[in-house]
């Protein structure tokens, strides 16, 4: 499902990854942890096509992303990956019926087949009774889980998540956690997974630790951040 080998990525001079190397099976759920600033996001970021390495290589779907245009590098985006951030990136003039379904119209598809299919998400994550509402007018939780339905409107491959629980409460992140693991038995989805919720890395099926720009299997190491 995807495979990244030798990642290198430095910012001014200051080399963030060193070889870092990452696989991923179909209805895998790995976690990736290690301190503020270790370049978590940043590899993350690569992975799902947001940012590029200074070298390396990445394959999602036995798709070399390093041979497509830009151009063509944007449809596979938006049909293979799903990303769900810490903040929701929701766009506040839209309900959660309209913000699950702009991935789909990006790609042109019908409003006859993608509107239902958004209302079937909404009501599998439990909002079928919020789908006029806007983001304004939902919890933290519930934005979050319309986050999800809009990730998981193009049936992705593989969903990328950024601290997807660090903006929430306890309670929220909980069930957020739970929806996560819910995803993938019910529709065998893939997750990548940067977090500092201990609890969540340790379901994760297998969890990486980032030290010093090379990623290290095994149990998470959570040192206190200053």
């Amino acid at each position: 499902m995807l495979e990244a080998q030798n990642i290198y990525k430095s910012y001014k001079g200051l080399q963030v990854l060193k070889g870092t190397n990452i696989s991923l099976g179909p209805s895998e759920i790995v976690s990736i942890t290690g301190k503020s600033g270790s370049g978590k996001s940043t590899f993350l970021n690569i992975l799902g096509t947001l940012d590029q390495a200074d070298s390396g290589t990445v394959k999602i779907a036995n798709q070399e992303i390093g041979s497509l245009t830009e151009k063509q590098l944007a449809k596979f985006r938006n049909e293979t990956i799903g990303f769900v951030f810490q903040f929701h990136h929701l766009l506040p003039e839209f309900t959660a019926l309209e913000n699950v379904c702009i991935p789909a119209f990006i790609q042109k598809k019908d409003k006859s087949s993608v509107i239902p299919r958004a209302k079937e998400l909404l009501d599998y994550l439990g909002l079928s009774e919020r789908l006029e509402h806007k983001p304004g007018q939902l919890s933290g939780g519930e934005q979050q889980r319309v986050a999800v339905a809009r990730a998981l409107i193009n049936k992705p491959k593989i969903i990328f998540a950024d601290e997807p629980s660090g903006n929430l409460d306890n309670a929220s992140s909980d069930e957020l956690h739970q929806l996560i693991f819910k995803l993938r038995e019910d529709f065998q989805q893939s997750f990548v997974i940067v977090t500092h919720n201990l609890e969540l890395a340790e379901m994760s099926d297998r969890n990486y630790h980032l030290v010093n720009g090379i990623l290290e299997n095994g149990e998470p190491t959570f040192e206190k951040e200053s």
